[in-house]
């Protein structure tokens, strides 16, 4: 399936930048290297959890953000502005990860008809833990929580894990995770709901606000990925410093 071209969506993110994505768009397409490295390091996390939310391998995650770069910023014409660049990009790193998944020999299951609930999850408690400046032990007791949680998920069937990720871990809305998926709503809410149950069962509670932390992607990962594309943009022409 092919996620490249645009479709309609409301949604923009500019991730705390000042630099709003259609300025950023307009140095891109003239071949400024800053414009590119500030969209990576803008959205490279909320592509490495997306690929996470369907392959299991910190590596291979990484692999297919870094492909889905290159074929996002070799295909920009594809981009019309009517989504949010955000949902456009995560529906290439999906398609990226999907075959890559298929090049390994791994099926993936990826448009199973899921059957409606009827019933409804409550919303994520506090963590109490929030209140204060954590001790060593809290810190610890968080990482280990949080490591805990990163397994539950990664057991999870991945047209499950991907919607969870989204909506729970990247704070998407339920119409820009339908949209990215390009599956509808009630099917989003109801894979939501099945995968919080899951997670509930095996965690014996609800996840907690160490879903802000899973699967970050700053440090040298993100800079791996930035340096490795650059290069790549301007071993092809698609880049000229200025």
């Amino acid at each position: 399936m092919d996620m490249i071209e645009d479709a309609a969506a409301p949604m923009a993110r500019t991730g705390g930048d000042d630099e709003g994505d259609a300025s950023l768009l307009a140095r891109l397409r003239q071949g400024q290297a800053g414009a590119y490295e500030r969209l990576m390091r803008r959205y490279n996390r909320l592509l490495f959890r997306t690929a996470r939310g369907i392959v299991r391998d910190d590596a291979e995650a990484q692999d297919a953000v870094q492909e889905a770069w290159l074929r996002a910023f070799t295909a920009l014409d594809a981009f019309r502005g009517q989504s949010a660049l955000a949902t456009w990009l995560v529906r290439i790193v999906i398609n990226q990860a999907l075959q890559q998944q298929r090049r390994l020999g791994r099926l993936v299951p990826w448009d199973e008809h899921v059957p409606m609930e009827d019933s409804a999850m409550p919303a994520t408690p506090a963590d109490p833990l929030d209140a204060a400046p954590e001790t060593p032990e809290q810190a610890a007791a968080r990482q280990q929580l949080r490591r805990q949680l990163e397994d539950a998920i990664d057991l999870l069937p991945p047209i499950y894990r991907c919607v969870f990720i989204l909506r729970a871990v990247q704070d998407f809305s339920v119409e820009e995770t339908a949209e990215s998926l390009r599956v509808p709503q009630d099917v989003v809410k109801t894979r939501y709901l099945r995968a919080r149950g899951m997670l509930r069962v095996a965690l014996g509670a609800e996840p907690g606000a160490e879903l802000r932390s899973l699967h970050d992607f700053q440090g040298s990962r993100c800079d791996h990925t930035v340096r490795d594309v650059l290069a790549a943009l301007r071993a092809t022409g698609v880049l000229r410093d200025q």
